[in-house]
Order: structure tokens, then sequence, then C-alpha cells
């Protein structure tokens, strides 16, 4: 998916980019498919901030996309390419046999026209979902289940994929997108191929009214406050941070660089390689 830039009419517009969304088939997303997404704020279930700088943003209703791709061994029909605003990849609008309508996160090469299937005897084509004992060793994957049944939880953003490193036992070896590999389980479905619209992540944002439609407000650097508002706040001139004793912190005091903040620590019996740095 390419992206276009703009002349530099104002210091705004000198590197902004946007998507060229050409790869795009509908304007208005399926109604049936369609639910209310209320905005939390960064707010938890308590009402207590936990993230700041959140808030606003433009409307949206939430895609209900079919993560577990548990419609079996029938054949689907790619309808349309969608954009989804709570999402950086672009989704897929499918149709099946029996007139249900599913969407699904769309990778790279799947076009209006064609066919997805969903189950062990699926061909090794991007858009079907089989479990990993049956994709072979090398395929990069996505939308890759970590409990059989749950749906999926990883490798789900713009872009991204998986690799098949090996496979051992009742696991198989996956190289995540970190670079971290990791054993799950043979019997966790995977959808083949790599994640569309790859070039989300060289976008240019450019200014902050783009960041306000996202629903992310202006931020004001810790060291620019009073120290009643933040740790990195006082002192007589620009003070690094890193030369204070409790080195870079959150706004609550939380180490923000170097603080280990796993807390499942029961899984780590299934990392093989820790993410690269």
């Amino acid at each position: 998916m390419p992206t276009k830039s703009f002349n530099p009419t104002s210091p705004a517009r000198r590197f902004l980019t946007v998507s060229t969304f050409e790869e795009l088939t509908r304007r208005k997303p399926e109604k049936s498919l369609l639910e209310p997404l209320k905005k939390h704020a960064g707010r938890n279930n308590q009402g207590r901030l936990t993230m700041r700088n959140r808030g606003g943003g433009h409307k949206r209703r939430y895609r209900r996309i079919d993560f577990k791709r548990d419609k079996r061994d029938m054949t689907a029909e790619v309808v349309s390419i969608e954009y989804d605003p709570n999402r950086s990849a672009r989704i897929a609008l499918l149709q099946y046999p029996d007139g249900e309508k599913r969407y699904i996160v769309a990778p790279v090469a799947l076009g209006v026209g064609a066919k997805v299937e969903a189950g062990p005897s699926a061909d090794i084509q991007p858009g079907n979902a089989l479990p990993l004992e049956k994709i072979p060793t090398g395929t990069v994957i996505h939308n890759v289940e970590l409990h059989p049944g749950k749906g999926a939880q990883l490798v789900r953003s713009a872009g991204v994929g998986a690799q098949i490193m090996a496979k051992e036992g009742k696991f198989a070896h996956l190289r995540l997108p970190s670079g971290e590999v990791r054993l799950v389980h043979l019997t966790c479905y995977a959808t083949v191929g790599q994640v569309g619209n790859v070039d989300h992540d060289t976008i240019v944002w450019g200014n902050a009214g783009r960041m306000r439609h996202r629903g992310i407000k202006p931020h004001t650097r810790g060291k620019a406050m009073n120290p009643d508002d933040h740790p990195h706040g006082g002192g007589e001139g620009r003070n690094p941070v890193g030369r204070k004793k409790s080195g870079p912190v959150s706004a609550t005091g939380v180490p923000a660089i170097g603080y280990k903040t796993r807390r499942r620590k029961n899984t780590n019996q299934f990392i093989v390689r820790r993410r690269t740095k």
C-alpha cells in the first residue's frame, strides 16, 4: 500500500504522509457486523486514570472480526477490502455459501474474488487458516492462537508476520515479529501470509490535529513541570533526567527504562529466545 506526500505549503505538511487507500473497494462497512464502541479516555473499570493524554477523537464503531475462524471446511469468497478505524491493518469481508458474512484481517495479496478456507485440509495460500501441524516449516503466518479454540492473539497488526522455525513434539517454534522465539501448541490455528498494509509504519502523522482525531491529546514533558507535578520536575535550568537518583520514571514514579513489567512468569517455559534488543 503506497503512501502520498504533499508540497510543503506549511510546516506541518512538509513531512506529512497519508495512505492512498487504493486497495479499498468499499467505503461503508457491513451493518450486520457493527457494534457500538464506548470511549474510555484512558480509564479502567473503576474510572481511574491509567493512561494519560487520552480522550476525544473521532467516533468509531467496532467491526466484529472472526479471529476464531471456526467455520471449517467451507469456502468463502472475498467480497471487499475495507478500512477499519480500530486497527492498523485492513479487513476483508467474506461471504459464505450459506449467506453468512464475516470480517477477517486482510493479508498481503488477498483481493476481491479470492477464495479462502479454514480447516486442516485447506491449501497453503494467503488467507487460509490451518492448525500449525498442517503448515510447512518456514511459512510466514499471522493471527496465531495461543490456546486452541480461543482465537488469534498474536501477530495481528499491519505488516507483521511470524515464521515457523521448527516443530518439536507437541509444539512449534515460532519467530515472532519482535524477534522472540516462542513455543505454540501444534493444534493452535494460524492464518497463512503476512498482514497487509505493509507501509503503515512509514506514515508521518505531521501535526497535532491528526493525533487528536486518533484520541491522543497533547503531552507535556515531565521535566517541564514542577516537582509536585512530576518526579522529573524542578531544578535550576535544564537538568538531564538520566542523572537523577531514580532515573527516568513515569508520573507515578514507575521506572521507565530497564524495569521489567512482565507478570505472567508461568509462561516463561514457552519462550525459547527473548526478543532482540
